[in-house]
């Protein structure tokens, strides 16, 4: 578990690395992503942030991945998937509103690991029928 969160910080450095000494509503620290609370932060970034750009792109990279994660593992014959969206897919920032809605109704979240409540809102948003 350690060594996931040195790795998310290596990459954070390097890809906020020309920004060194901006102020705004997120900080390099957020990127962390130690909480969904962290996660609601970087995904609601304010208009005008000078960490804008990064902390939207960082959400989505964050969500599309540990969803894509969730296919590869469980494709093939013996997968057994949690989630089942529909064919074709709501566009990413549809989903991103919904689970934002979401998470605002569901505070007992906010210091669980960011993935866990992704997936609680994906499963539950589209279960998968036996």
């Amino acid at each position: 578990m350690m060594k996931g969160k040195w790795l998310v910080l290596f990459f954070v450095v390097l890809l906020l690395a020309p920004g060194w000494g901006t102020a705004g509503e997120v900080s390099e620290k957020d990127f962390i992503l130690d909480t969904t609370d962290d996660l609601v932060t970087i995904c609601t970034v304010p208009d005008g942030d000078p960490l804008q750009e990064e902390a939207i792109s960082f959400c989505m990279g964050f969500l599309v991945g540990a969803y894509h994660y969730h296919v590869a593992e469980n494709a093939g014959p013996d997968g057994d998937p949690m989630v089942c969206p529909p064919d074709p897919p709501p566009p990413r920032a549809k989903i991103l509103k919904m689970f934002m809605d979401w998470v605002k109704k569901h505070p007992e979240y906010k210091n669980d690991e960011a993935v866990e409540t992704w997936f609680r809102f994906l499963v539950e948003t589209y279960p998968c029928n036996p």
